[in-house]
């Protein structure tokens, strides 16, 4: 009967430790997305060349917030643009730059994510670091790509506390390797399913025989709707979703996606894959809101596709995929922005912000009993 008892306690112990211990990514559960390959990082910067940087900002009771830059690749953007592409899937948001993207195909600067009235204050500072570049000094108009989800219901957002030194050192702080997730950077103040969200990424590799390309994900996640995880109803079950008693949330509040890939994609292709990457955040089960601004952006690093500011060349020639090429991108690009938001709430710690507001993380120990008891893992 002791033995029983001391093991019944270990059990316990042990159990608890489980739940306990600092957050894990998916796959430290053994909770599978799809059925690819995943890069070595499974994340962003499994593309070669693509870096990430964050600046966080946590203070005092109110300050939630923080900056995310994505460098496509490490050397003058300006002068050396990458094929990229926007997709919107609910335009309640604030994505600068867009039209000259959609325009030209094109991408010239950082991708810049922060929180909504901080976009213009962005902006500033990817002026001021493309301007700054060697072999920039007579340029006279920057296109700053940036992005944002509002993350006032935690961070003092009206008290603009983004800085454009903020911005500039999430350019300088950026690098290749494993991503930081969870409240970090843009993602610092953010809300998911009603839950804490924040910085999440994931990737996938297709097949050697299909080209052998990686697509990389890196959300910011601040949206609503009925969670689902691997299929299962974690919102439905936990009663707690958009239109239930015990969510009061109108499910708003955005998503970005960036996406990257080395596969050689024009700029008319990579929108047909941006619009996949929404399917992934439908398999999450959000709904994308009336006030919710949903985008996505992709870019190719392929450097034979790289578009030179002044080439001297009339013409420009290019090889790129064929169309019938890109199912398996496609489907590459659904499995890793699901997983990316995943990764986020996963990743995601409670915080307690602005006005006492607390938003609980994931209740970890109650969504992997609902995922062994629906045999998504053993």
């Amino acid at each position: 009967m002791r033995f029983l008892f001391l093991s019944l306690l270990i059990l316990i112990s042990s159990n608890q430790f489980l739940y306990s211990q600092s957050p894990k990514r998916l796959s430290g559960y053994d909770i599978k997305i799809g059925v690819l390959s995943k890069g070595p990082l499974n994340a962003i910067t499994d593309v070669g060349g693509i870096r990430v940087g964050h600046v966080t900002l946590v203070q005092g009771d109110s300050i939630r917030t923080g900056v995310t830059a994505i460098l496509p690749h490490g050397g003058n953007l300006f002068q050396q643009k990458v094929p990229a592409a926007i997709y919107t899937g609910n335009g309640f948001g604030k994505l600068a730059g867009t039209t000259q993207v959609k325009e030209l195909g094109n991408l010239e600067s950082p991708v810049i994510l922060t929180n909504t009235l901080s976009v213009a204050t962005a902006m500033n500072a990817v002026i001021t670091h493309t301007i700054a570049q060697p072999g920039n000094q007579n340029i006279a108009s920057v296109n700053a790509l940036v992005g944002e989800t509002n993350d006032g219901y935690l961070n003092d957002i009206r008290g603009r506390h983004i800085s454009e030194d903020d911005v500039l050192k999430a350019i300088s702080a950026a690098k290749g390797g494993p991503v930081a997730e969870g409240n970090v950077g843009a993602g610092t103040g953010t809300v998911c399913f009603g839950f804490k969200g924040g910085i999440g990424t994931a990737s996938r590799v297709i097949p050697k025989s299909l080209g052998g390309y990686t697509v990389g994900v890196l959300v910011q996640s601040n949206f609503g709707g009925n969670l689902q995880i691997d299929g299962v109803p974690v919102g439905e079950e936990l009663k707690k979703y958009y239109l239930s008693d015990k969510l009061n949330d109108p499910a708003d509040g955005s998503c970005m996606i960036v996406i990257c890939t080395d596969a050689p994609l024009d700029s008319r292709n990579l929108e047909r894959i941006a619009k996949r990457a929404f399917m992934g955040l439908a398999k999450t089960g959000g709904i994308a809101s009336n006030g919710s601004g949903d985008y996505v952006i992709a870019f190719s690093t392929d450097s034979l596709l790289r578009i030179p500011h002044s080439s001297g060349n009339m013409l420009q020639r290019q090889t790129v995929l064929s169309n019938d090429a890109m199912s398996p991108l496609f489907m590459a690009a659904i499995e890793a922005t699901e997983e990316a938001i995943l990764n986020s709430l996963f990743m995601a710690e409670t915080m307690k912000g602005r006005g006492g507001h607390v938003v609980e993380s994931l209740p970890l120990d109650k969504v992997l009993a609902l995922l062994k008891k629906h045999k998504s893992i053993k």
